[in-house]
């Protein structure tokens, strides 16, 4: 008998080993609202913590840019995602499931400039150059530059490949003016010590969500889930938030709740009457 233990616990190892290695690891592609350094100090810690809570292994996977890491999620590379570039009519018919989102204030599109700029109003950019993050931007490029064009003000893109870029050429003199979101705005004002002038401001839009893929099964999806939307209310989760919100200067109480497909209207409201280019 004293022969066969170690041979049973070998197995057993063996066993167990290889179970831990048939589970699967799902690819986790949030939209690049930062620079790649930014973007990964402030959700490696969370979908860590996620991972661990849930048992279900998330890795993150993020490209050079915004469109870079939205062309995973059209390529079906990835299972989850924190995106907003995903509610066109063609996009939506993907089937991704929306989950959660962060309780963020509203997002607002905004054009801004640096707040000692000569420039007052939006029609002093006609023939400027203005900055983006990039084209799948949806509130901090589509929603603005769709303004200008509604108002016949024509400037000239600058594609920054994130939002932190984007500003940054702004204040180097690369370009005029810069569109973005209200939040990161905000943000990196705290961050870098920055003022900016606001010359317009959209209407609101609810904050990322977080979705799925259609492929995740849906005891892995359950799981996920009650793991971001728990974090605020476990002790080292609360922490994890707090330490990741200030790497990115969000506000220390950001953390996610429930959300649906219903809270995303304004995005497919938008889309009804969006210039072709921007679809």
């Amino acid at each position: 008998m004293s022969l066969l233990r170690p041979f049973a616990a070998a197995l057993l190892a063996l066993g167990l080993s290889t179970a831990f290695a048939q589970t699967p690891t799902y690819r986790f592609s949030p939209v690049n609202q930062w620079d790649i350094n930014k973007t990964a100090a402030y959700w490696n810690p969370i979908i860590q913590y996620v991972s661990e809570q849930s048992g279900v292994k998330l890795q993150l996977k993020i490209g050079r840019t915004s469109a870079d890491t939205t062309s995973y999620v059209l390529a079906q590379e990835v299972e989850f995602i924190f995106s907003n570039h995903m509610f066109s009519p063609e996009r939506e018919a993907l089937g991704w499931k929306v989950f959660g989102r962060r309780n963020a204030p509203p997002l607002h599109g905004q054009i801004a400039v640096p707040a000692d700029s000569p420039i007052t109003k939006l029609e002093e950019l006609a023939g400027q150059e203005v900055a983006f993050a990039g084209p799948e931007a949806f509130v901090g490029y589509k929603v603005p530059y769709a303004y200008l064009l509604s108002k016949g003000v024509e400037v000239k893109t600058v594609f920054g490949g994130n939002q932190n870029a984007a500003i940054a050429q702004m204040f180097a003199g690369k370009a005029k003016a810069t569109g973005s979101n209200s939040m990161l705005i905000d943000g990196y004002a705290r961050r870098e010590n920055k003022k900016f002038r606001i010359l317009w401001t959209s209407e609101p839009y609810h904050d990322l969500a977080l979705m799925a893929s259609g492929k995740v099964p849906e005891k892995d999806l359950k799981a996920v889930a009650g793991a971001f939307l728990g974090m605020h209310r476990d002790a080292r989760g609360r922490e994890v938030l707090r330490q990741a919100s200030a790497e990115v200067g969000l506000d220390a109480d950001a953390h996610f709740i429930p959300a649906s497909s219903s809270d995303y209207a304004a995005y497919r409201r938008f889309y009804q009457n969006a210039p072709a280019s921007l679809r």
